[in-house]
């Protein structure tokens, strides 16, 4: 009986602990995942990024397409709308007391499709992927892409996966999947 109650506690404090520790998740920006992936040898993942349409998100929200779509709903500026902003940036969907070096204008950047980076950014956690997701990161699935890429944007193309993915590769030769 001992032996039960001990372990039982022992799991309340693990998951006591866990909560307590990503409460504590921030989001830390692009210029701080540019730090590391921006080397040849792990990929370029930040010069891909930016070179994608991720990074320029925010900037069609000012464009005139986006101004005639949020003129038909009634929306006076799409580069403020918190609809809009839920989307084009990750700043614009977070609690802006996790954003501890995010900004608006990177528009959807790492950490809306790899997680709040605060506690994995470290060299030594993120050589191991199964601390690193312990520590907040998440893998970039379809899940996670269709919170943006659905029917609720007037914009929506049908996802594929497959097709948009490869679009936006970024892989690190250095890790295996």
């Amino acid at each position: 009986m001992l032996l039960k109650k001990t372990f039982i506690i022992a799991l309340l404090a693990l998951f006591t602990g866990s909560v307590l520790q990503a409460q504590n998740f921030k989001y830390i920006g692009a210029a701080k995942c540019k730090m590391c992936h921006m080397k040849p040898a792990k990929g370029e993942q930040y010069k891909k990024w930016l070179e994608g349409p991720h990074a320029s998100a925010m900037k069609t929200l000012s464009g005139d397409k986006a101004k005639e779509i949020a003129a038909a709903k009634g929306i006076a500026d799409p580069a403020t709308d918190p609809g809009c902003l839920k989307c084009h940036s990750t700043y614009g969907h977070i609690d802006s007391k996790l954003a501890a070096g995010l900004k608006m204008s990177e528009g959807v950047s790492c950490e809306s499709c790899h997680g709040p980076g605060s506690m994995y950014k470290s060299a030594s956690v993120m050589k191991k992927r199964d601390l690193a997701m312990q520590k907040g990161m998440i893998l970039a699935t379809e899940e996670v892409c269709r919170t943006c890429h659905n029917e609720e944007s007037p914009t929506y193309k049908p996802f594929d996966m497959a097709k948009f993915s490869a679009e936006i590769a970024h892989p690190d030769p250095t890790q295996a999947d």
